[in-house]
């Protein structure tokens, strides 16, 4: 295979510009209709009347954008079609986000989700959880900014610097003036384009190879499609155990209580659209996830003689799928241009998301607080909806700097899972400690909280052992005479702490499980120590899961019934006499 001279025409740079135009369209065309972003409720809530379908697209839009397209793709070409088992954890817990999480945010209607754990607990509970959300999504739009800037680099030449400038600096602009309205309906928009791009890729592949079949025959030999293991040691990096568990909690994290989701559920005017746009999501997740694993299959079929970072026409795996779109259909006028503007959309869609959101957790859990402290008065609701969009451009601003960082923390899809992982799994630990348990308070959740990060940082930042990858060649590149057929392997991997050495899927559930176990033993204690008990407290049954809910409502009637019983006593005048005895 010769070195292809990696090319962008006129004709490419022309539909990147007609989506980017008719993405910022939709954005301009809501802010200057209805209520003219006038309100908070408009401006972050879209009004709280949109329809089921843009909400569906918008919650998978948010998660995978150009995440998915570069880092999936890259990861079953690199180590296999293993990753395609975390479907299933989709399917699995969609249900438990559906009935116990969404209806107690959708009881409460609070713009912020964090403004749940100050009723159930307190101040200082609610202003960790905004603290470290605002954190994890501050490094996650660096993840998702970088990763267009990859594959422009890849196709166009242009640095990273520059990419990340241009793509960060279009993103900023178009999430201060678009409100929630224009985001969720730019994401369907968005959405198609990335089912496009991997359809592309496949499509391709099938007029080069010819079938399915022989597609997954090359995959095949080069031990690319192991679908079966059932390895329960938590050190080995992609198992059944590992896709389903690990992905399974950090779905969770993400679909049950993040504000980014959570914001788009109470988009919709009643519970059952938004449990019904949850049901919708997972199916279009699912698809553009088995469709996007299967193109790193794909694209490995051409390149399985040939690999292009070995040979050295690109620096990192996750360029694979821009490189393989210009190669193999960078003469047809537009089209990879079209694939471009996929990736390049997609993130700009999520990054207005996330800068929407992280604008409303601002403003309802730190500034207006700090404005009723010192100003003894509420924000009036033009001048918040004004703030707030000053406080998404800042935070286009901090994405920038986080983008130039994003480099440095490995392949685009790790990084990703890892920082929802290490934030995640300790926020759905505080929630649940909340909403499932009666004993949990707040001292006791916000030092399980505290245990819970420090356990996911330990586990995820840790010095790790190189990751075994699957056999790649360049024995069909025309640079050498040589066959170059290796398996990049790593040294004794005992030499690293057991905890090191787990698969970065599980910091999502270490980061869980510890919270959980910390924080119920430290409430425990604190209870004792304190002597207030459970049966003290005057909970609030819409701020628990509905089946515990239920019982505190039936145990709230009876103690009315008994209560109005014991009055009634109080109130009879028996007369001895008419008391009879055997």
């Amino acid at each position: 295979m010769a070195v292809t001279q990696v090319t962008f025409g006129f004709w490419d740079y022309v539909v990147i510009g007609i989506v980017l135009i008719t993405s910022s369209a939709i954005g301009v065309y809501y802010r200057f209709t209805g209520g003219k972003q006038k309100t908070m409720q408009e401006y972050l809530l879209a009004d709280r009347n949109m329809s089921i379908a843009p909400v569906a697209f918008s919650l998978m839009a948010s998660f995978m954008s150009a995440i998915t397209l570069l880092g999936v793709s890259s990861e079953n070409y690199t180590y296999g079609f293993q990753f395609i088992v975390i479907n299933i954890s989709y399917g699995i817990f969609t249900p438990v986000a559906v009935y116990l999480y969404l209806p107690i945010f959708f009881e409460l209607q609070t713009t912020s989700a964090y403004e749940y754990l100050e009723l159930r607990f307190g101040k200082t509970a609610r202003l960790a959880a905004s603290v470290s959300y605002t954190i994890q999504m501050t490094l996650y739009m660096g993840v998702v900014v970088y990763a267009p800037a990859l594959a422009l680099e890849a196709l166009t030449g242009i640095s990273k610097t520059a990419a990340i400038l241009s793509i960060g600096l279009v993103c900023t602009f178009y999430s201060t003036i678009g409100g929630m309205k224009a985001v969720l309906v730019t994401d369907v928009f968005q959405s198609i384009l990335m089912f496009a791009a991997v359809f592309s890729v496949i499509g391709a592949a099938l007029a080069e190879t010819g079938s399915f079949a022989e597609i997954w025959r090359i995959a095949e030999e080069g031990r690319r499609t192991n679908l079966l293991n059932f390895d329960p040691d938590p050190t080995v990096r992609h198992t059944w155990f590992t896709l389903i568990i690990g992905g399974g909690v950090t779905f969770l994290s993400l679909y049950a209580v993040n504000q980014t989701q959570v914001q788009r559920y109470l988009t919709i005017k009643d519970l059952k659209g938004a449990q019904k746009a949850l049901w919708w999501n997972w199916p279009i997740l699912s698809t553009l996830s088995i469709c996007t694993s299967f193109s790193g299959l794909a694209i490995y079929s051409k390149y399985f003689n040939c690999d292009p970072k070995d040979a050295g026409y690109i620096t990192t795996e996750d360029q694979l799928m821009p490189y393989y779109v210009i190669e193999t259909m960078g003469h047809i006028p537009g089209l990879s241009g079209l694939f471009v503007a996929g990736i390049f959309s997609a993130a700009l869609s999520t990054v207005s998301a996330a800068l929407n959101s992280l604008a409303a957790v601002t403003v309802e859990d730190y500034y207006k607080p700090l404005h009723r402290v010192f100003f003894k008065r509420d924000i009036t609701p033009s001048s918040a909806s004004l703030q707030t969009k000053f406080i998404a451009l800042i935070y286009g601003f901090i994405c920038l700097g986080v983008a130039f960082l994003a480099q440095f923390l490995g392949g685009v899809l790790q990084a990703a899972l890892t920082i929802f992982g290490v934030v995640g799994g300790p926020l759905l630990g505080l929630f649940s400690l909340g909403m499932f348990t009666l004993t949990a308070n707040e001292a006791g959740s916000v030092t399980g909280l505290a245990c819970g990060l420090g356990m996911a940082l330990w586990m995820a930042y840790g010095p790790k052992p190189a990751t075994i990858k699957l056999p790649t060649s360049t024995e069909g590149c025309e640079f050498t005479n040589e066959t170059m057929t290796y398996t990049k392997i790593t040294g004794d991997n005992d030499e690293y702490l057991w905890i090191y050495r787990l698969s970065y899927l599980y910091v999502c559930v270490g980061g869980l499980l510890v919270t959980l176990l910390m924080g119920y033993l430290a409430s425990m204690i604190t209870r004792k120590v304190t002597g207030k008990r459970v049966d003290d407290e005057n909970y609030d049954p819409h701020l628990f899961v509905p089946p515990l809910a239920k019982r505190l409502q039936l145990g709230k009637s009876e103690h009315v019934d008994l209560q109005n019983f014991s009055d009634l006593n109080k109130n009879l005048k028996v007369d001895p006499g008419m008391i009879s005895t055997n």
